[in-house]
Formats: structure tokens, sequence, C-alpha cells
């Protein structure tokens, strides 16, 4: 038996599943917006999950951010409250064994390949855009880290050909970087470009449902489209997946899917794009999964 940890910024959710990827149980807990609370939580799904299946193989943490190969500390994590801890110490000194942590992109990543839209793809590009816009490379089923654990972390590449438009109506980016890719195509960085553009206050899924009869939202989302395509031309451009796979919040909206493949084709240095871009099968339960396939 294996568990995973999907540690996001509001939930903890926890899986236990057996050696053919079955699952056996799950539970999702609110998660507590400090170090302490967010690693007390994680050690309760365990153990709970211990005392009533018995011990198991191996121990997955899908995180935000990653672990620093040089401090062992957390680094680069939107739920800021995790940066500079070291989280794997603590949970293997509290837990008594080792814990894998890992990019909560890269679990996703990993469970999209291993029997998900990507499976039988060689490689696979996973792609996050939810509260926060994250990317995990997946060779041969098996994640690719980097050198400095950074692999795939493209939602803090400047978006391409940004216009001064697109400057103009846009937020700085939490790592204090002018025009990251996951302000314009993560779920708040989507409705801050949009209110600043029209003097609103609304939240993604407000500005969404009004589509396709408000043009205001049309031309939101068309733009959205756009953004995503340029995002997607470098991933496409420097690995050539076989395919992307997209997932978190914003990955549900089903426009995206009907036009983001010829829109992806105008960018792409190539005269064709064979690569596609799909929408998960796991849905909300792939970064939890990929979590628990890490061993």
């Amino acid at each position: 038996m294996k568990i995973g940890i999907d540690l996001g910024g509001t939930k903890t959710e926890g899986i236990l599943i057996d050696s053919s990827g079955s699952e056996l149980t799950r539970k999702r807990i609110n998660t507590e917006k400090n170090y302490q609370g967010t690693m007390d939580g994680i050690v309760s799904l365990i153990k709970e999950f211990e005392n009533d299946f018995g011990d198991v193989e191996s121990i997955g943490v899908g995180m935000p951010g990653c672990v620093s190969h040089d401090s062992s500390l957390v680094k680069n994590a939107n739920s800021v409250w995790l940066n500079g801890k070291p989280l794997k110490i603590d949970l293997e000194n509290t837990l008594k064994r080792k814990v894998i942590l890992e990019n909560d992109a890269n679990c996703f990543a990993l469970s999209e390949a291993v029997d998900g839209a990507g499976k039988g793809k060689s490689v696979v590009f996973g792609v996050i855009i939810g509260t926060g816009t994250g990317g995990g490379i997946v060779i041969n089923q098996k994640v690719i880290q980097g050198r400095n654990n950074i692999a795939g972390e493209w939602g803090h590449i400047t978006l391409p050909n940004r216009t001064e438009e697109e400057k103009k109506f846009n937020k700085k980016c939490y790592c204090e970087r002018d025009g990251c890719i996951e302000t314009y195509l993560s779920g708040p960085g989507f409705s801050n470009c949009y209110n600043l553009r029209n003097g609103t206050n609304l939240n993604s899924h407000d500005i969404i449902k009004d589509y396709p009869n408000n043009e205001k939202s049309k031309f939101a989302l068309e733009q959205y489209v756009d953004h995503l395509a340029r995002g997607l031309s470098i991933v496409v451009n420097v690995l050539d997946p076989d395919i992307i796979v997209l997932g978190g919040g914003m990955s549900n909206i089903n426009y995206i899917y009907e036009t983001i493949n010829n829109k992806l084709k105008e960018y792409v240095f190539s005269d064709v794009c064979h690569t596609k871009v799909v929408k998960n099968i796991h849905g909300d339960s792939g970064g939890v999964r990929g979590a628990a396939w890490l061993s």
C-alpha cells in the first residue's frame, strides 16, 4: 500500500492506494496557513490511514514549490509560510521513516502519465492552472527534477510578446517579478487582469459563467487562450512533448479545448504541431494519486 498527500493552499488531501492503483480510502482536511499546523495536518492523515489499514510501504507528498537540493529547505512555494522550512526533515523525524516530497505539478504530471490522459506517451508535460501556475515533466513515467529542482517551473517565465496593454492590466507576481505567466493564467491572475481592465471585482467563476453572452467575458476568454498558447509555445519549442495535459480549476473551461490547439500552431517554431493539449482524466485526484506513485 502507498500513501499520497496533496498539500494545497486551502485543502490537504490524502489517499491510500494498493499496488494496482486502486483507491482504498481518501480524506480531505483544511490546510492550516502556518507551518506547524500544515505539518500536523499531514501527519494526522498518515497516522489515521495506518491506524485503519496497517503499515504502508511508501509515503509521497506533493507540495507547492520544492525542496532545495542544497539547503533541504522549501523554496518557491506560493504557500509562503512553507518557504525556508525543513518540511522533509521534520516529517521524517516525526514519522521516523522516509518521506518523498515532490512539486505538486510534477505529481499531477506523473499521475496523468502513468494512467491518465498521457498514458502510453513518452514525454508528458503536465500543467497546473489553478490558484497558481506550474508545470511538470515526466519522461518514460519518471519525473524530471533538473539540476536545481525547478524543471517545469513554467509559471515564472515572462509571458512572451506582451503588449503595452497587457503590461498595463497586470499585477506583479508574488515572486516579485513582472509579467510571469502565472499572473495571466492562474485563476487569480485571470480575474486580476479582467478586473483591472473593466473596473470590476469579480472572481474567475463569475467571469466565466457569463460566457458567451457577455462581450467582456468573451474577450477575456479569447485573450486567455491566446496567453495560454503563447506560454505553451515555449514548452513545445524547448521540450517538444508528445502531449500537454491541463489540470487545476481553470482547466475545466471547455472553451480552452475548442480553440487552444489551433491557436498553439500560430506560435510554435514549426510548420506543424503534433503536440496536443488535452484535459486531464483524474481531475482533482491527479496530484494526490501522483504523490502516491512517487516511490
